[in-house]
């Protein structure tokens, strides 16, 4: 008997150990957050999803798409900070008289100076009215205009002729994607097939390319193309109308990570597919260019733009606010009243922080403004709002290529979200919220001249609107996930039939982890203190 007692104080110790291991984790279940509980509340995507290893994981259509790795879109690729550039010029308000050519002179002293790490400095305008009856122009590199605060601190009073308040780049008032340039070397994919959200791709001759070249890939518009669409027939007023001009591109820049052979990497994925089976004998020419001539490193920030409230049409000459032609760029912190058309962006690489523009006149007629326009790659809009009826609160030009992305962002009023025409892929609706209003990924036919698809290969992720229509176009796909609201069948425009094929609708009405796809992506990509940098 004595031989045996170690055995049973062994036994008497592992289960005291046991009892007070298992006690323990009954404790902090009752105190820490189950994420098996977490999950099952808030669902999960089958197209996006947390892995056991806490890694996301993605599943790709039998072609091999898949959803893409928005994280590339904002300031300097994501998850970079925005700069506190230091101030060089102060400006005070005249108290009455026009002060436009006073911060000009302001901007254009600053402008003078000499680039240190990239920044010359920033004007600052002191609290007060600034009265502008024309607009102010940033064509420098590194040069910041900046208020004092956003509400009723800094106000930027539009006056006079019709015109945008601040314009950032050298490409005066209408911003939007780069015109294709003359190529120092081309060469053409020679894959039958590279999906949307794809990294890598072989072209037919990679011997003229390197890490770090910018390249123009050159998707052609041919007429298999549009009939493959079922863009070909589109009729308004018994006249035929043009989607894409046959013969043209729709073009996507990036800048290559790394070449082995044949087969290059880019740094950012591609938003659209390339399909050889309808590029026609040319093929998909991926061309190296020379970057456009942009300004870097400028931002608008802590201002009040305010104009006259304008009871017309946005076809007519309006007040604008902010036009930012960049890379590398920002605005942030800006309340704006009464605009129309009211913030565009063209460019690469730019964030758009806490931007609020607000209309309490509608606009006239049945063509709407678009009051964010991120015509451009890598586009960052985060914590923006707008509020105004028969409007646009977000919407696309053609031919824009992401990651364009709308992060946490407010829309009060019937105006509605959407690629606007011709084709834009890339976007993604993440956590935003359109109650009176809806959110389009879909085909709006011969509306305008012949819009066509207006948007594919895009996401809606965790959003709340009252309304969707979320279409799947022709060997494309786009998706609404954790989204609440209806996703309407639809026919296209000014036909009575039939409804169009809805895009994927995964969980609906139930929110999705994690909870922003945007922020998981860069968490994964650049670490915790991505999120950080950016506010989060």
């Amino acid at each position: 008997m004595k031989k045996n007692k170690p055995i049973l104080k062994s036994l008497l110790f592992v289960v005291v150990i046991s009892s007070v291991l298992l006690l323990s984790a009954c404790f902090l279940s009752a105190f820490l957050p189950d994420r098996n509980k977490e999950r099952s509340a808030k669902g999960q995507s089958e197209w996006v999803y947390l892995g056991a290893d806490g890694k996301l994981k993605y599943k790709t259509t039998p072609a091999g798409d898949r959803i893409m790795d928005f994280s590339h879109a904002g300031y300097r690729g994501g998850g970079v900070a925005l700069p506190a550039v230091p101030v060089k010029k102060r400006v005070k308000p005249s108290g009455g008289t026009d002060d436009t050519a006073v911060i000009q002179a302001a901007v254009d002293e600053v402008a003078a100076l000499p680039l240190v790490n990239g920044f010359r400095g920033a004007v600052l305008l002191e609290p007060g009215v600034f009265i502008c009856s024309g607009p102010v122009s940033i064509t420098a590199d590194g040069v910041v205009l900046r208020g004092s605060g956003a509400r009723n601190r800094t106000t930027i009073k539009i006056t006079g002729p019709k015109h945008t308040a601040v314009v950032v780049g050298k490409g005066g008032n209408n911003p939007g994607t780069a015109a294709s340039q003359p190529a120092a070397f081309q060469t053409v994919i020679a894959d039958r097939y590279v999906p949307s959200g794809a990294v890598s791709f072989t072209v037919a001759d990679a011997k003229g390319l390197a890490a770090g070249d910018l390249i123009e890939i050159r998707k052609p518009v041919t007429s298999a193309w549009v009939h493959f669409m079922e863009m070909d027939n589109l009729v308004r007023d018994d006249k035929p109308q043009t989607w894409l001009v046959e013969g043209s591109t729709i073009n996507t820049r990036r800048t290559i990570a790394a070449v082995e052979g044949n087969r290059i990497t880019v740094e950012v994925p591609v938003s659209d597919a390339f399909d050889s089976k309808y590029a026609g004998p040319a093929g998909t020419v991926v061309a190296q260019v020379e970057p456009a001539d942009l300004v870097t490193q400028c931002g608008v920030e802590n201002l009040h733009i305010q104009a006259p409230p304008m009871e017309t049409s946005h076809e007519q000459a309006l007040y604008s606010a902010l036009r930012i032609n960049g890379q590398d760029c920002w605005a942030k912190n800006i309340f704006i009243e009464e605009t129309m058309n009211s913030v565009g962006v063209g460019g690469n690489r730019i964030t758009l922080e806490e931007i609020v523009v607000t209309r309490t006149v509608p606009n006239v007629g049945a063509s709407k403004p678009a009051e964010f326009a991120p015509n451009a790659g890598q586009i960052l809009l985060n914590r923006c709002a707008s509020t105004g009826d028969n409007i646009w609160h977000a919407a696309t030009g053609a031919k824009v290529a992401g990651p364009i992305v709308l992060l946490n962002c407010n829309f009060t009023g019937n105006g509605h979200l959407e690629g606007h025409q011709r084709w834009t892929t890339g976007i993604l609706f993440d956590n935003c919220q359109v109650p009176e209003g809806g959110i389009d990924l879909k085909n709006r036919g011969s509306m305008g001249s012949g819009h066509g698809w207006g948007s594919a290969w895009s996401v809606a992720w965790n959003c709340s609107a009252k309304s969707y229509v979320v279409q799947q176009p022709p060997g494309a796909y786009n998706w609404m996930i954790g989204c609440s609201g209806p996703n309407i069948p639809t026919a296209r425009p000014f036909d009575k039939s039939p409804a169009l094929p809805l895009g994927i609708s995964d969980s609906p009405d139930r929110k999705v982890i994690p909870e922003s796809l945007y922020l998981a992506q860069l968490e994964e990509r650049l670490g915790k203190q991505a999120l950080k940098n950016i506010g989060y």
